[in-house]
């Protein structure tokens, strides 16, 4: 059941999982600025394979935002993603956009509770785990759930999106 703690409880992620009643555990850790990569420091601090910590990346695909959720072990293959969705080209968004239209800061945007909801597209890796681990909505700050939940809440499709 759902873990809560009191830095959890702000989180607009933390929030939409409470409200659908989903199950969920909160993971929260000292965030190290001077660490190289949000993903593996999490993957690292919570003592999980980076394959089952996924990181949430907002792409421009054909000019629409695009959340792409992949596992930190591995990169986003921008090609496979816009032929997901059904477009040409994708870039990674402008930071500052992506900032804006979630409401998270980078490193700890989540793909739950973004300020507007954008289409989602979750790499199909996930689905070999019983549950994953994304951002909560603050750097530092992990919650673990089914990929199922995720994949629903999110509205998200399922496609081979990483690369290792």
């Amino acid at each position: 059941m759902a873990k809560r703690t009191k830095q959890a409880a702000g989180t607009p992620a933390i929030a939409a999982l409470t409200a659908a009643g989903v199950a969920f555990t909160t993971h929260a850790y000292e965030h190290d600025p001077a660490h190289p990569s949000y993903g593996e420091e999490a993957a690292e601090a919570m003592g999980v394979s980076p394959t089952q910590v996924f990181k949430t990346l907002v792409a421009d695909v054909d000019g629409v935002l695009t959340v792409a959720v992949v596992p930190v072990s591995g990169s986003l293959d921008l090609k496979a993603l816009a032929t997901a969705v059904g477009g040409k080209r994708a870039a990674m968004a402008d930071p500052a956009l992506a900032e804006r239209t979630t409401g998270y800061v980078r490193g700890g945007i989540s793909p739950l509770g973004q300020r507007k909801r954008l289409r989602t597209v979750i790499d199909e890796s996930a689905s070999a785990h019983p549950t994953i681990c994304c951002s909560a909505g603050r750097r530092g700050l992990e919650i673990e759930l089914s990929p199922t939940d995720l994949t629903t809440l999110t509205e998200a499709i399922l496609a081979p999106i990483g690369r290792p």
